[in-house]
């Protein structure tokens, strides 16, 4: 299925599929957004004022069948910004034939190109699928996320 993946940027006209997407990927991790976010969201990542919020859709044919949001950022130990990898989601139907590590992939080619080696992400520690993915394609850090 790999060989007929297509990734490419997120389009205005792709909003139907992308609403539909992030919704999936909301409920996995058991949140919820209101509209107004997610409104502003898809303005976000296909305006010209927001170049540092950026997102990739896969296709499969004419279908949707995963997404990848990813933002670029200052970061104090560099001089150049880094890339956090934010949402990362393949539909169900699609999950372990690579639409995963396809999407990462363009994210990686993504940030080389614009000068932005470093990219980074995180998820949860019940997310084993996804984690078998990261595992493979990422490097696993020690570091403990806390919040406000």
């Amino acid at each position: 299925m790999t060989n007929s993946i297509i990734i490419r940027l997120i389009l205005a006209a792709d909003e139907a599929d992308w609403r539909r997407l992030w919704t999936g990927y909301l409920e996995y991790y058991e949140t919820s957004v209101p509209e107004e976010v997610y409104q502003t969201t898809f303005q976000r990542l296909l305006s010209d004022d927001h170049p540092d919020q950026n997102g990739f859709i896969a296709l499969a044919g004419d279908q949707a069948v995963g997404l990848v949001h990813y933002i670029y950022h200052p970061h104090n130990w560099r001089l150049d910004k880094v890339c956090y990898l934010q949402d990362l989601y393949a539909d169900p139907s699609v999950r372990g034939t690579g639409v995963g590590r396809k999407l990462i992939e363009a994210v990686y080619a993504q940030a080389d190109a614009d000068g932005s080696p470093s990219v980074y992400w995180m998820t949860q520690d019940f997310n084993h699928t996804g984690r078998r993915l990261y595992d493979r394609i990422g490097k696993l850090t020690p570091f403990i996320k806390y919040t406000r």
